[in-house]
């Protein structure tokens, strides 16, 4: 797991219910259960600086980051698909992105993430498809120096031809795959912590199960039922995630609770 990783997870699924804000002693604190190590956080935390993500900040605990306005964004659009509180709809259009791709090796790397985060699929080089319409994909393409076309389409087949344009985006029997996996890999992990485990042993399952799961937002663009196929293993994957991200819940927000609070308390100890 990397640093920067991590820390989007971290700020995403806790810190950013309880005010987007943390001392760098706490964000420390709580790397550690996952084998990341203090100078390998304080490397993410600079480079998050640098890249917008994160806001250096003076706290009554001592220094401290804040994710920005552009994290804040990012961060509540994965958690709506994380933890699937918006319906998935569709009204049988797609939007249609036409670019005049980047020349550089990264920068078309880096644009393909991104519009794969947003649930974009490519029919060909130059052409993404998606069955939702990002609201921030011009801006994506404007700061990106992209030029482009964007379309709304309907197939003249319906959902028939709709489904054979998302099986050329997507290969949705990898993308099954991949869900399968990722229950057979977490099920004997998640079965071995109890209520007799730990907070810490909790919080760090339950970092991990979240982290697996996350990978998905670049993977699987959350189809609307009519275009998935039957018996679809997302669907009991994601059960089996919120089954299991519910039950470490309240365990892993007290060990939270005591890593802030033993921020503070140190803080505290220091300014007498």
């Amino acid at each position: 797991m990397q640093a920067r990783s991590a820390l989007f997870d971290l700020y995403g699924d806790y810190l950013r219910p309880r005010g987007g804000r943390a001392p760098v002693a706490a964000l420390v604190k709580l790397l550690a259960p996952l084998g990341i190590a203090p100078p390998a956080v304080r490397t993410a935390v600079s480079r998050m600086v640098r890249q917008g993500w994160l806001d250096p900040l003076r706290m009554a605990t001592g220094p401290g980051y804040s994710i920005t306005p552009k994290a804040a964004r990012r961060l509540d659009e994965a958690a709506v698909r994380i933890y699937r509180t918006g319906r998935v709809t569709w009204d049988g259009r797609f939007d249609l992105l036409v670019l005049q791709t980047p020349t550089a090796r990264r920068d078309r790397q880096r644009l393909a993430v991104n519009l794969s985060f947003r649930g974009y699929g490519t029919l060909d080089e130059h052409t993404w498809v998606a069955t939702r319409a990002s609201e921030d994909v011009d801006m994506l393409l404007a700061e990106a120096g992209v030029r482009y076309e964007r379309f709304t389409a309907a197939h003249a087949a319906g959902t028939p031809g709709a489904m054979g344009v998302v099986r050329r985006a997507w290969d949705l029997t990898e993308v099954g795959r991949a869900y399968e996996q990722f229950v057979a890999k977490q099920r004997p992990l998640l079965a071995g912590v109890t209520v007799r485990s730990g907070d810490e042993e909790a919080y760090a399952a339950r970092f991990r199960l979240v982290h697996a799961w996350r990978t998905f937002l670049f993977r699987d663009p959350q189809l609307p039922p009519a275009l998935l196929p039957e018996r679809w293993p997302g669907t009991a994957a994601a059960s089996f995630f919120d089954r299991h991200a519910a039950r470490l819940r309240p365990a892993a927000d007290r060990y939270v609770e005591q890593c802030l609070d033993a921020s503070n308390r140190t803080a505290r100890q220091k300014g007498r």
